[in-house]
């Protein structure tokens, strides 16, 4: 199956809504309790964009299959080169190819865009989340145990990284 890979662009916001609150109602991948609505979801992208930070939107079959974008990893100045990633697929479009595609894009355009470190986060039962990142070169580097809390049970969550290839 063929997919596509662009920018973000407003009409994509209600896909993303549904990908975003699937993942909040139905997994711990995401630990938020309460289910976004439009507007959230269009000033966090608006945000993004502001800010400078790439989303890249995922298309399988003509169909928004899921999106990928970076931003801060804390407010800091002295964490500037350091990002974190956010990559959400629909289950349909999981397994074809297209979140490593998004993630080699992101990746590269973060190194384009000068920065050093690349964080993952994810619940530690999210085994294939681990795997995906691990294929993409990153390094398990954390490990918290029990810092979230949903669906009545601790949850543990690990910090992997990738240290981008600069071309200085």
């Amino acid at each position: 199956m063929s997919f596509l890979i662009r920018s973000y662009q407003e009409s994509d916001t209600p896909a993303i809504l549904d990908i975003i609150n699937d993942s909040i109602l139905n997994t711990s991948h995401n630990y938020d309790y309460e289910p976004k609505n439009l507007v959230e979801v269009a000033k966090l992208f608006e945000e993004k964009i502001k800010d400078g930070f790439p989303i890249l939107i995922g298309e399988v079959g003509g169909e928004i299959g899921g999106y990928a974008t970076f931003g801060r990893f804390r407010a800091k100045p002295g964490y500037d080169k350091t990002i974190e990633h956010s990559i959400y697929l629909t289950k349909k479009a999981q397994s074809k190819g297209l979140g490593t595609e998004m993630m080699r894009q992101l990746i590269q355009i973060a190194t384009e865009m000068g920065f050093h470190v690349m964080i993952a986060g994810m619940d530690s039962e999210n085994v294939g989340s681990y795997q995906f990142h691990e294929r993409l070169g990153f390094k398990e580097v954390a490990r918290f145990s029990e810092v979230g809390f949903k669906f009545g049970k601790w949850l543990n969550l690990v910090f992997m990284q990738l240290i981008l290839k600069s071309e200085n």
